[in-house]
């Protein structure tokens, strides 16, 4: 193979390794960054009685998704499960409460799935927290609302795009 050649299947399988490791890097990300939300979100209301601090955590959850709780009712019983979870976390942050947000998070993942998304499409396609780099990877579908996240690198790579400030921790 002539040097010319070899380059350019050099780039080919350097330009198919970053694209697999952004797609795994944005997927981990957005569920990680979900996450991260639910708990802090589950800590806000740990004082009130569970059912309405579920509510309360569910209602932030689809207002920052630009969504109404009836938005995905093949998923609502995975979604509240999901949410009380992190709220019996909040409560108790131990083992079993880690396990039970767990095997929540996976149940409301299965359920995305049998609707055609995921987690991680659905945190990145439709959150006001989302980052901008996400955007990047996996542009988001047309027809969804628009979103106050950080879209111009400035020069920066584009991992660097964050989320929009409001949704940093202080």
């Amino acid at each position: 193979m002539h040097f010319v050649e070899d380059l350019q299947g050099q780039a080919a399988r350097a330009i198919e390794a970053m694209r697999e490791a952004a797609l795994a890097a944005r997927a981990v990300h957005a569920r990680a960054e979900l996450m991260r939300h639910m708990r802090t979100t589950a800590r806000k209301v740990k004082d009130r009685p569970r059912g309405e601090a579920v509510d309360l955590v569910v209602g932030e959850w689809m207002k920052a998704w630009a969504l109404t709780p009836a938005a995905y009712p093949e998923v609502a019983a995975e979604m509240r499960a999901f949410t009380d979870a992190f709220c019996a976390y909040a409560d108790r942050p131990d083992d079993a409460a880690d396990a039970r947000v767990r095997a929540a998070a996976q149940a409301l993942e299965a359920a995305l799935a049998r609707s055609g998304t995921s987690l991680a499409d659905q945190m990145a396609w439709r959150s006001e927290c989302a980052h901008g780099w996400w955007e990047l990877v996996v542009p988001r579908p047309p027809d969804l609302p628009p979103r106050p996240i950080p879209s111009d690198p400035a020069g920066r790579p584009f991992w660097t795009l964050g989320c929009a400030d409001h949704c940093r921790e202080p």
